[in-house]
């Protein structure tokens, strides 16, 4: 293995990135570094005119990105943003699934038990999730399927491989997204194409916007009973940050995974591999 071998793995020049999501904490950062490893992206957000601002303030990239109204929930607009993709870029050879979250009317707390959740609240965590990755998967999976390649990569959590006290819908939403990860890769290689992979990676708990107010106390900043519980049981001793989450992103879209399809990697500072004891 050559020293050129190992810098032009990570080098995506004339490659193009679709990034569900893009203007959020995590697809903004996937932009960023992608953009610094010479691909062209595309952000597809409802707040699409927050993204330039957010990945790109300096327009430094203005060749290489676009940033698209999108609605992961809205077939008709993924495949009118694809269609501005392929005109603008000529292909797709990344999908990034970075659309999701939580609703705070999904959350159980003392004042809101689990019977008590309001179904519109389930229903949105559960279709943003859930919904808001295999429609993605349709639309630009089927341009990876026309061109007999490409690379999907969707965003599991931690919680669906132990779910959490307090989320029931977005844990189960997130167990959903690695199951039907395993199974859209086994499909694209059975049905379409070998060289087209779909894996996805499964963060621990990083501290965002999304889980401040679980994490954090609102009037004092200081660590919330949970948030002490979680960083006891992670081995490193810490919250994740964004940035972590880059090396192995960069890894599965890389040709050094090229024989690695339909994987969940956790990347969650040994929580899930410690016990307790």
């Amino acid at each position: 293995m050559t020293r050129n071998f190992l810098s032009e793995i990570f080098d995506f020049k004339n490659q193009c990135a679709v990034i569900t999501g893009g203007a959020g904490v995590l697809g903004s950062q996937f932009a960023r570094i992608l953009l610094e490893c010479n691909s062209n992206v595309a952000i597809l957000d409802i707040h699409s005119e927050n993204a330039q601002k957010t990945v790109d303030p300096e327009n430094q990239y203005s060749d290489q990105l676009i940033c698209i109204l999108a609605d992961v929930l809205d077939k008709d607009s993924l495949e009118a943003a694809t269609n501005k993709i392929i005109e603008k870029y000529g292909k797709v050879d990344f999908l990034i699934n970075a659309a999701g979250g939580n609703h705070p009317n999904a959350t159980t707390n003392p004042i809101l038990s689990f019977f008590e959740l309001p179904t519109e609240a389930i229903r949105f965590t559960s279709d943003l999730n859930l919904l808001g990755t295999i429609i993605p998967c349709q639309v630009i999976g089927k341009i990876m399927a026309e061109q007999g390649e490409g690379i999907i990569l969707n965003i599991s959590s931690m919680n669906a491989l132990q779910p959490l006290t307090r989320i029931p819908a977005y844990s189960a939403a997130k167990a959903a997204v690695s199951n039907f990860t395993q199974w859209l890769a086994v499909h694209m290689s059975q049905e379409y194409s070998p060289k087209i992979r779909v894996n996805a990676i499964a963060p621990g708990f990083l501290l965002t916007q999304q889980n401040q107010y679980l994490l954090l106390d609102e009037k004092t900043g200081k660590i919330t009973p949970r948030g002490k519980k979680i960083i006891e049981h992670t081995p490193m001793g810490r919250y994740g940050d964004p940035k972590d989450l880059i090396g192995i992103t960069l890894l599965l879209l890389s040709s050094a995974s090229s024989f690695v399809t339909g994987i969940v990697v956790p990347i969650d500072g040994g929580f899930s591999a410690y016990s307790g004891v």
